[in-house]
């Protein structure tokens, strides 16, 4: 672990999208191993929010723009010369995407355009992780997991613009990017990700935990739909794990990898509806919600294999754990305990188990 840390101590690390959910996590993350991080993002989305809650802002030095805003971005980037960049910045939500599909593209795919426009302009910067999704795939119809070199695609905007971040990646890779130019990039499909500080609508886990409060039966779509789940911690462990493989190797890691759990952790919905109502009690229920809604494919699984054997990257939390850590979480806040403290507490348990099988 000790060389972990040293790896990121006093390292400059440019995070996009760090007033998020996964953003906010990361920068604690980075900032706890003693990185400097310069974070630009929008306001938070929600109220309540992890930035807030956790406060985020304290540990990162916090610049707010927008990455559809080429020349703000331009501008952030550039002067802090970092050597790590980090790209969260999205508009992360399927049924939000079939409102706003023109915001959708815009955020999704030309921001990432402009990142990487952006990087291209900043010589010292030797390390970009693109995070896009597990949505990226085109639909086989199959319950066969996905490999990263499935073909792309995208029903609804969100994924499709998604994959288009992808394929500008790999433009921009192919184009500006080789190993011998200095920069190398990766880009990074995760899972399903739940995990305390989440306030989105219209996400499993804080739609439960809003019902919850509310003493209402949650309404949930698709209950026999089936996600690769995973706690955030997961994911992130494996964006930094990337990060450092490709300033040291980037020839070998300049590519794409799948971050997801075990198998057999790809639950459906009711599976984690009903093991959250169980852990909330209080008479926590959930409902069939009949109505109809927007398409959503049925089976998603992903081929993490790639992780596993050219970065020795491994899930670390079963899926029952992962909804724990979330439901103690949650249940801190509602006591008003510090957060941010909290927030590491978490991040201190991963990293003892990450140690504990190494």
């Amino acid at each position: 672990m000790e060389d972990v840390v040293s790896f990121w101590r006093g390292r400059r690390v440019f995070l996009t999208g760090h007033t998020g959910f996964k953003g906010g996590w990361l920068a604690l993350w980075l900032a706890q191993r003693g990185a400097r991080v310069r974070g630009f993002a929008l306001e938070p989305d929600t109220e309540p929010n992890l930035f807030t809650v956790a406060s985020v802002g304290a540990a990162v030095e916090d610049v707010r723009g927008d990455v559809r805003d080429y020349a703000a971005l331009e501008k952030a980037l550039t002067a802090f010369e970092p050597e790590v960049v980090f790209h969260l910045a999205a508009q992360p939500l399927v049924r939000r995407s079939y409102a706003e599909p023109l915001a959708t593209f815009a955020a999704n795919a030309m921001g990432t355009v402009h990142l990487l426009e952006a990087v291209r302009k900043a010589p010292g910067v030797r390390a970009v992780v693109c995070v896009t999704t597990d949505k990226v795939y085109r639909n086989h119809g199959g319950d066969a997991p996905y490999g990263e070199d499935d073909a792309l695609g995208g029903h609804d905007a969100y994924a499709a613009s998604k994959a288009c971040a992808e394929m500008a990646a790999a433009a921009y890779r192919d184009s500006f990017f080789a190993p011998e130019q200095g920069t190398a990039l990766a880009t990074a499909r995760a899972g399903n990700v739940i995990g305390g500080g989440d306030w989105s609508k219209d996400r499993l886990i804080p739609d439960l935990i809003r019902g919850f409060e509310a003493q209402e039966p949650v309404r949930i779509r698709r209950p026999k739909a089936i996600r690769p789940w995973q706690h955030v911690l997961e994911p992130l462990s494996g964006y930094m794990l990337l990060a450092e493989r490709l300033m040291k190797e980037p020839r070998r890691f300049a590519t794409a990898f799948n971050f997801g759990p075990a198998e057999e952790d790809a639950w459906p919905v009711e599976r984690i509806a009903d093991a959250m109502a169980a852990m909330w009690g209080a008479g926590a229920a959930w409902t069939n919600d009949e109505r109809e809604h927007v398409h959503e494919d049925h089976a998603l699984r992903l081929d993490i294999s790639r992780a596993r054997r050219e970065l020795g990257w491994e899930p670390r939390l079963r899926i029952e754990q992962a909804l724990e850590w979330t439901m103690n979480w949650y249940r801190a806040a509602r006591r008003g305990e510090e957060m941010q403290r909290a927030t590491l507490e978490q991040i201190a348990a991963y990293e003892r188990l990450a140690q504990g099988s190494a």
